[in-house]
């Protein structure tokens, strides 16, 4: 309608117009016309696409993604920047291969998270060796609400200018209501470690496995031996001079069966209620009474029983029945349970008489009569 009445009211002044221009002013007014009947927009949506115009940005992520074109005007907020919108128009692709986000999009499978967190330790067996550490850590550790490194760490005696966050990152991870452990028998005999971990934290709980110091020195050098086949015979690393019975104190073997003064040295920094003792020897005839005092020291509740050891004849040392990582018995390496070297029963007689009054100092010390004779 609105072309007819401006046809009309030109109509007079036509007379004046060449042929060319009559045309080409025809074309201009059905141009104007159809404009006007037919907003672009509604051309748009008849093309086929049932969205709107403008189309709405989609969160994915913290990234926003745009659904079709990017010429239309958006709200400031949802509006891409520049190099968005190259890098968008650049990603389009036919509509058979675009990524559609669903809302029911499967979470990650649990095994591939990491649970739980590095902690430094909240109990450590600082001692001694030869004495049963690790077969105290093996069989601790089968507690499900324990989690131990797997190697000795050194830390507090040889690493120790490494820094605690190093320390930390050698720890299992744990969850809050579990304990993360760590043992290097070294630690006992080292002057610097009581100072050294009270540093870190008083609340830790220390574990000390004993034995009797003369059994303990036969096996430190048999394993000792092991290693360096032309090692001095025992008797000549033991004595200064044995025909006087002159005991070798700078001997390493000697010096850790020496536990009253190492402990007086750990008593400055804990108290002796923070501190617990396994047996060595017990440990041997009687594994599951010495995890119940160990699971008792550490607030546990008493979980690893009789029924997960078994004695080995051959390797004359109790093992575990059936770890939860394995399917069979499994008993420690082979340096555990290996067979002592034979000594001179005169020299046992004599480190024996050495040891005596360290042993009943120590006993008196800790409360606990171990009865090495």
């Amino acid at each position: 309608m609105a072309c007819v009445l401006l046809f009309s009211r030109l109509l007079p002044f036509s007379h004046r117009l060449t042929r060319s221009s009559i045309c080409l002013l025809s074309l201009f007014l059905s141009y104007l016309c159809y404009c006007a009947l037919y907003p672009a927009d509604t051309i748009m949506q008849k093309s086929g696409d049932p969205t709107p115009s403008c189309q709405r940005a989609l969160a994915d992520g913290s990234e926003r993604r745009i659904q079709k074109s990017l010429s239309c005007i958006l709200p400031l907020d949802v509006r891409p920047s520049s190099v968005e919108a190259s890098r968008l128009k650049s990603d389009q692709r036919p509509p058979s291969t675009l990524h559609i986000v669903r809302n029911d999009t499967p979470s990650p499978p649990m095994s591939n998270l990491k649970f739980g967190n590095k902690k430094l330790p909240n109990a450590i067996i600082v001692g001694v060796k030869k004495g049963g550490t690790r077969a105290v850590l093996e069989f601790i550790r089968i507690h499900p609400d324990v989690r131990a490194a797997g190697t000795e760490t050194h830390f507090f005696d040889r690493n120790y200018d490494r820094g605690l966050e190093w320390y930390r990152g050698l720890m299992p991870r744990t969850l809050e209501s579990q304990i993360t452990m760590e043992k290097t028998p070294s630690y006992f005999v080292t002057k610097e470690t009581p100072h050294r971990i009270s540093a870190m934290s008083r609340d830790t709980k220390l574990i000390v496995v004993v034995r009797d110091p003369v059994t303990r020195a036969i096996s430190d050098y048999t394993q000792t031996l092991s290693k360096t086949p032309d090692l001095p015979s025992f008797q000549e690393l033991a004595f200064r001079n044995q025909s006087l019975g002159i005991v070798d104190t700078s001997w390493n073997a000697i010096r850790i069966g020496l536990y009253v003064l190492h402990l007086e040295n750990w008593l400055r920094y804990f108290p002796l209620a923070q501190i617990h003792f396994v047996s060595g020897e017990r440990l041997i005839t009687d594994p599951a009474g010495e995890l119940a005092r160990v699971q008792d020291f550490l607030g546990l509740k008493r979980i690893v029983t009789d029924k997960h050891f078994y004695f080995n004849r051959t390797k004359g040392f109790p093992c575990l029945k059936k770890p939860e990582s394995s399917g069979s018995p499994r008993c420690l390496g082979k340096s555990k349970g290996r067979t002592h070297v034979q000594i001179d029963r005169d020299a046992i007689e004599q480190l024996r008489d050495f040891y005596r009054p360290y042993n009943v100092r120590f006993y008196e010390m800790v409360g606990h009569d171990f009865k090495w004779e």
